[in-house]
């Protein structure tokens, strides 16, 4: 499912079922020692889509670990994004030449517990979310509005080694191209006097799971590294 909201140079593998036969890497092993069997499952089941994701590339299996942030550490010259929720596992794996930041995030089509749209979400973000769930109720907008935000993190962190909050980032959507827009309010690590970064990604809402997904390739990313007048801006 993944694989459809995403560029072509990146290696994308997903699954609904839970992997038994997946061996892990010692260092992985220590990761769930004691952790209960859900919790193993997941974490197996990711690994082993992050395994097939490193062959279609032409990379030999190496472990997956957290990093700071709990973010995946990857192998040089990789990046890529790792997501699980209940009946879905994923991983997203490309060449650092091929794309600068990626994120996925995968989240059951189901309301929100109470009160945490309101923690999460700008009054703009509300309005569209109260608006889409009366004229498209298939949808749980406001799981998915989570669900980009979580993404919208998960891309920008590797790329900037910032951590962003829920309100950071101010989302607008696209329901019939299925695209959404996260333009970054508070951006700690742009520079003074650059431009607002704006990060698009693509988003589905199938089979019981919403998923969200941004790809920003390498030469867009070279591309704004310099503003018009040649000063340095992160992007």
């Amino acid at each position: 499912m993944i694989e459809a909201l995403l560029p072509a140079e990146v290696a994308a593998v997903d699954t609904t079922v839970d992997r038994t036969d997946v061996t892990l890497f010692p260092g992985e092993e220590a990761q769930i020692a004691r952790a209960v069997e859900a919790r193993r499952l997941e974490f197996t089941t990711a690994r082993w889509c992050a395994r097939r994701a490193m062959a279609a590339l032409g990379q030999e299996p190496a472990p997956v670990l957290p990093g700071l942030r709990g973010a995946p550490r990857w192998a040089p010259g990789l990046v890529g994004s790792i997501t699980h929720c209940a009946g879905y596992r994923g991983a997203v794996l490309a060449h650092a030449h091929d794309i600068a930041a990626l994120g996925i995030d995968a989240e059951p089509n189901q309301p929100l517990p109470e009160g945490i749209l309101e923690s999460i979400a700008l009054p703009q973000e509300r309005s569209w979310v109260t608006r889409l769930l009366r004229g498209l109720p298939e949808v749980r907008w406001d799981r998915l509005l989570f669900s980009m935000k979580e993404t919208v993190y998960k891309a920008y962190f590797p790329l900037t080694g910032h951590t962003l909050e829920f309100e950071d980032a101010l989302l607008t959507v696209d329901p019939e191209r299925g695209t959404f827009r996260a333009a970054l309010l508070n951006d700690p690590a742009a520079r003074p006097g650059s431009a607002r970064r704006v990060l698009n990604g693509r988003f589905s809402a199938a089979n019981g799971v919403v998923l969200s997904a941004i790809a920003m390739p390498a030469a867009r990313h070279a591309a704004l590294a310099e503003t018009a007048s040649g000063a340095p801006l992160l992007v």
